[in-house]
């Protein structure tokens, strides 16, 4: 059996881009935790991500802290 066709469901170029409008100072722990985990530092800071349903997940989880480019 020969594998001819490839199985990539994803797409490659699936990313989203979020930025960081809003301080962490504040907000509880696993907030900060997930900003971080999201690749975001200082306020202004932008992090280009994989679209992907865990990344989706954080960003839902802070969406008052982020904008989404």
């Amino acid at each position: 059996m020969t594998d001819s066709k490839k199985t990539d469901s994803k797409k490659a170029d699936a990313t989203v881009t979020v930025k960081l409008v809003k301080s962490v100072n504040g907000t509880r722990e696993s907030h900060r935790a997930t900003v971080r985990g999201l690749g975001l530092r200082k306020t202004g800071s932008t992090s280009t991500l994989e679209d992907t349903p865990a990344v989706r997940g954080m960003i839902n989880k802070v969406s008052y802290l982020l904008q989404v480019l």
